[in-house]
């Protein structure tokens, strides 16, 4: 992979930004009358390892118009060194459009975490190429890396072209392509042979490719492990082949990425993960992290593993900051980390937590 050498843009990401409302000190959602609120997007919570480290980042997004919420969003992108552009789009009447609410019961010890994703009326869904001048961003600024999600690229038919026109673009500018796959079972419902087939398109533009068993096989009919029974380490040779598989399927794709999770309970995880690039296998070997909310945990991997490679770090690194930065992701109340710098990172990897003074 060459990271292209003029750029205003380390890292670019398209997204549908929301807000979560979650209940303090881990109660569920129906026992509680004070909720903590946030900005999220899962796009977003990748690109912020890059732009709290200090990486040019920007999110390529929609917001409606005169809207609290939008306002609120704004604010918390800016906070978090995050560039951002994207139209505004007229709510219309009060059933009309909205930012997505994600209504988040983080669990606690054995009762696990519930999620309700509320998307009615998501101004996401509306995401145009024709919103954006794709030839500047890519061409005339320039962009190292694009990530691109599936949960975008599966959130309607007009954000499907989106993620496709981008997935060229960048091609044609010599902009690396990340994507992440993120199966969503609802949104493919009735819609699987038009994704399978955006996706498979958005895979082989890609240099980066990045998920779980179930995204591999759900959304790429890739062959991968045999669900039930054993746990992820005696399937470490079935993963392996799964993403060998993969590497068939799409030879230009350099870099394959998975991550890897066992859930003793909620406050306490197994974290693991595998990189495949050029030939060489990494991996990072289940070990034990402490939870404090798990959400966001998968994103922060990602987002390690791409300022990483942006870094220039050698390959063997790459495992190493992208599991460090994924368990660092667990310890905050934010879906993203918010890491002070490297060596907070790579504390972790080296499992000290000695205070610093």
């Amino acid at each position: 992979m060459q990271l292209k050498k003029n750029f205003k843009y380390s890292l670019i990401v398209p997204t549908s930004m929301g807000v979560r409302i979650t209940p303090v000190n881990g109660q569920p959602v129906y026992s509680t009358n004070l909720f903590q609120m946030q900005a999220t997007s899962a796009e977003t919570n990748v690109a912020s390892i890059s732009s709290y480290l200090g990486l040019p980042t920007k999110v390529l997004t929609t917001f409606v118009k005169d809207s609290p919420i939008a306002k609120f969003i704004k604010a918390d992108l800016r906070a978090r060194n995050l560039d951002y552009e994207g139209v505004e789009v007229e709510q219309g009447d009060p059933w009309g459009y909205r930012h997505q609410f994600n209504i988040a019961d983080s669990g606690y010890g054995t009762r696990g975490p519930r999620v309700q994703n509320d998307r009615a009326g998501e101004v996401g869904k509306t995401l145009n190429v024709k919103d954006f001048d794709l030839e500047r961003i890519f061409g005339t600024e320039g962009v190292q890396i694009v990530h691109l999600s599936g949960l975008i690229a599966a959130l309607s038919p007009e954000t499907s072209h989106f993620c496709l026109e981008i997935a060229r673009f960048a091609k044609k500018h010599g902009t690396l392509i990340s994507f992440d796959l993120n199966h969503r079972a609802t949104f493919w419902k009735g819609r699987e042979e038009e994704l399978h087939k955006a996706f498979t398109e958005i895979a082989s533009l890609s240099d980066i490719l990045i998920g779980n068993e179930e995204d591999f096989q759900l959304c790429l009919s890739v062959k991968g492990p045999e669900a039930g029974g054993e746990n992820i380490e005696d399937t470490m040779d079935a993963f392996k082949g799964m993403i060998l598989n993969a590497k068939k399927m799409f030879p230009n794709v350099s870099v394959f990425a998975n991550t890897l999770r066992e859930v003793i309970s909620v406050n306490e995880h197994l974290w693991g993960g595998i990189v495949y690039e050029n030939g060489n296998w990494h991996v990072a070997p289940m070990r034990k992290i402490v939870v404090l909310d798990r959400i966001g945990g998968g994103d922060g991997f990602v987002g390690g593993l791409l300022y990483s490679i942006l870094k220039g770090m050698p390959s063997e690194k790459w495992i190493q900051f992208a599991w460090a930065s994924g368990a660092l992701a667990t310890t905050f109340l934010t879906d993203y980390a918010q890491p002070a710098d490297e060596d907070m990172i790579w504390s972790i990897w080296k499992g000290n937590a000695r205070v610093q003074r």
